[in-house]
């Protein structure tokens, strides 16, 4: 099981407006540590963390922060409108579109995703495979 997810950021406060325009939609809360972000899904008292969490810092080595080759974070929204939604909203909060959201031929029939750079330069991927709502094919 993947416990956490960490990507960088050399501008924090530009990270903070992205990352916060679409995962609160989605359930995460955000948590400001050492000037960090850490955004989690609610834990009710007793129970284990939701996982995984997702992280944006600060490079500890001091150096610029930088994008992996092929890397990419998918996150899932409840709906193909959630996708277009907040696609939309993480473009007006400084993201750069990478895919309009819409089915891909590569994909099954019900996979709606749009994909987006942070302001870093991180691929992410908002999706829904909703089977209950109409598919690529009809």
């Amino acid at each position: 099981m993947i416990a956490y997810v960490t990507v960088g950021a050399d501008d924090i406060a530009r990270a903070r407006r992205f990352y916060s325009a679409f995962l609160p939609a989605l359930g995460y809360r955000l948590d400001e540590v050492h000037g960090d972000l850490s955004y989690a899904l609610p834990v009710r008292p007793g129970q284990s963390p939701n996982l995984p969490e997702f992280y944006v810092k600060s490079p500890f080595d001091g150096q610029p922060a930088s994008v992996g080759n092929g890397a990419m974070i998918a996150f899932e929204a409840r709906s193909q409108q959630q996708v277009r939604d907040l696609h939309a909203a993480a473009l007006a909060a400084g993201g750069f579109d990478e895919g309009r959201p819409g089915f891909r031929d590569a994909y099954g029939p019900h996979f709606y995703v749009g994909y987006l750079r942070d302001p870093q330069g991180n691929k992410i991927a908002l999706f829904s495979s909703d089977s209950n709502e109409p598919g690529r094919d009809g």
